[in-house]
């Protein structure tokens, strides 16, 4: 089982210690480290920051947005931080949500499944430098041909050589379609509230995938990285209870009531009537009561927490259901080297 450090996106400030976690997870055999953006702190310059200073892990987004950047723009940055990093870099991928793409980067959210297609063929172009980059669109034409267009576009190829024009894309996903796009046409699959209890219906999604004509990878050599908090604790009921308010807010706040995508996760576990629940109490201000309503099985049915053993056994039990690296949060350098040795 791998294992790579998820630094998420900032808050109000900067992580204070961000520097020494990544520096503790390259010294103690740690995978990857990765960062991530919503709509303050961005995904690459993290890496690019804390990175320099790293020689063994590789370095990853988790994930970029879709809609921050052009397709040539984010090659760009992939092909940038893979040569800076000597060939370390993942670009990890994702759609994000209507309320964050619409309201914050003042794109349309529509057809996803399409433009993740599209935008991802446009990166591969990129990196693989054999021709002028184009693109029949819809999504993201190349050269620009609106109405609006002066007719002087040309397709052009990256000045700069990639050092690998099979930098791995990873995609994160959480539905059917999505997952089995991600089969299709990535390297791997960034899965967020991943239940090992429901791998078989993953593995349907998966091999679908797998299955269509002109796939990238098969099930051999497609990595699954899925976020997970690991915590070795003698207090298994006061941490999952401390871990509550946080899933009630993924669940119940996070996106519009109509299209949370984290809820429609935890309706796919089985949990519908609690993620209804926690909602209605949620939005109307009671979050207390919203933590209150979720189970402890909701907890740690994508999560790891209890003493040496129960961790042991529960990573075990990932790794079982096919994932080949957990993606942790670490709280300060003794956890990261404790999990270290956990996982090897």
């Amino acid at each position: 089982m791998k294992i790579g450090l998820q630094l998420g996106y900032w808050g109000a400030q900067p992580p204070a210690d961000a520097g020494e976690l990544v520096a503790a997870a390259d010294e103690s055999g740690f995978d990857a480290v990765f960062a991530a953006e919503s709509w303050g702190s961005d995904a690459f310059t993290p890496l690019a920051w804390w990175g320099s200073d790293t020689e063994h892990v590789r370095l990853g987004t988790s994930v970029a947005q879709l809609s921050a950047r052009t397709p040539t723009s984010c090659a760009m940055h992939a092909l940038t931080l893979d040569h800076l990093s000597g060939g370390r870099a993942i670009l990890g991928l994702g759609v994000s949500g209507p309320q964050v793409v619409e309201g914050w980067y003042g794109r349309p959210f529509a057809k996803p499944l399409a433009r993740t297609r599209e935008y991802v063929s446009i990166v591969r172009q990129v990196l693989a430098r054999e021709a002028p980059v184009t693109s029949d669109g819809p999504h993201y034409p190349l050269p620009y041909t609106g109405a609006d267009a002066s007719g002087l576009g040309k397709p052009l190829k990256p000045i700069t050589h990639p050092l690998r024009a099979d930098i791995p894309i990873w995609l994160g996903a959480e539905g059917p379609k999505n997952v089995a796009l991600t089969a299709e046409i990535a390297d791997g699959w960034l899965a967020i509230y991943y239940s090992p209890r429901l791998a078989p219906m993953y593995d349907e999604w998966l091999d679908e995938g797998f299955a269509r004509p002109g796939a990238r990878r098969s099930r051999e050599d497609f990595e699954i990285a899925a976020t997970c908090q690991v915590i070795e604790t003698d207090d298994r009921a006061g941490t999952i209870a401390g871990l509550k308010p946080v899933t009630a807010l993924y669940v119940g706040g996070m996106g519009a009531p109509e299209l949370n995508f984290h809820a429609q996760v935890y309706r796919r576990m089985g949990y519908g009537d609690v993620v209804d629940e926690v909602t209605r109490l949620f939005r109307s201000g009671r979050k207390d009561e919203a933590a209150q309503a979720i189970p402890d099985e909701m907890v740690t049915e994508t999560m790891i927490v209890g003493n040496e053993d129960e961790v042991r056994a529960g990573i075990a039990r990932w790794e079982q259901a096919g994932v080949t690296m957990l993606l942790v949060s670490c709280r300060d350098v003794d956890q990261v080297h404790r999990l270290a040795k956990l996982t090897a």
